[in-house]
């Protein structure tokens, strides 16, 4: 997978979460349709999964490698 494929999927599961997170604000923790049950993920969990897409879209954006440079002043 290119680090663009990356980027597009890692963006389109944000888009989920962020979907996931409203339908929850606006009271659809949990329903019902007939016999099924559908119960949505934890509010705190889909923050989290949200911060960290967003951290690695961040990443990738910015040079997608894991090391940064830092200048630290002599003694």
């Amino acid at each position: 997978m290119t680090e663009e494929e990356r980027l597009i999927l890692l963006r389109e599961q944000l888009a989920e979460v962020i979907k996931a997170i409203s339908a929850i604000l606006g009271g659809a923790q949990e329903y019902r349709i007939g016999t099924r049950s559908i119960k949505r993920p934890d509010l705190g969990l889909l923050y989290e999964e949200r911060s960290r897409l967003e951290r690695e879209i961040r990443a990738i954006e910015d040079g997608g490698g894991i090391f940064r440079l830092a200048y630290f002043e002599g003694r």
